[in-house]
């Protein structure tokens, strides 16, 4: 795993400790491991929607599991961020039904309207977009998850929309 040079504060609170061990009390001693993604997810919303090395080691000793474990799922899902990302974390659906309904043309446009390619963070930090794998919707093609929620039968001008309720801060990202 390709170590980053993003400085980031681990500050597990006795709030998240508390979450994580009940997390684990879900799953018998000798299965802690099963609690890693159900934590890593905790983990990360507690940090700002990113894992670092460091970030992920302690992960790994609270669930007395080798890092190495936690690095190869956190690498291997995109739900969790291996380097800071944009607040607004546009998600785009690139499989065949939103591509065959534009999305592919709706990326390039948000892409341009903020400045940024895919992959790359806005200079003010809000806004970053990115290509995913199905997200299970495909009769609301095209489409996007924005944080919890998903976007659908997307266009231009509800692209535009959403930027501007995000700018506004009227976007809500979680349901918790």
């Amino acid at each position: 795993m390709e170590r980053t040079f993003h400085k980031q504060e681990i500050n597990m609170t006795e709030t998240l400790m508390n979450r994580i061990n009940e997390l684990i009390g879900h799953y018998p001693e000798e299965n802690r491991k099963s609690a890693l993604i159900p934590v890593l997810h905790e983990v990360q919303d507690a940090h700002q929607n990113w894992l670092s090395i460091e970030l992920m080691d302690k992960v790994a000793e609270i669930l007395n599991i080798k890092p190495v474990e936690v690095y190869e799922v956190a690498s291997f899902y995109t739900m969790f961020n291996l380097k800071p990302i944009g607040k607004y974390m546009f998600e785009f659906c690139q499989t065949s039904p939103c591509c065959l309904n534009g999305v592919e043309n709706l990326m390039d446009y948000t892409c341009e309207k903020l400045g940024v390619k895919v992959g790359e963070t806005t200079a003010d930090g809000l806004f970053e977009v990115r290509g995913v794998e199905c997200l299970g919707a495909c009769g609301y093609a095209p489409m996007m998850q924005l944080g919890d929620f998903y976007k659908e039968h997307l266009n231009e001008q509800k692209i535009d929309q959403i930027i501007e309720d995000a700018r506004a801060g009227k976007i809500i990202l979680h349901d918790k």
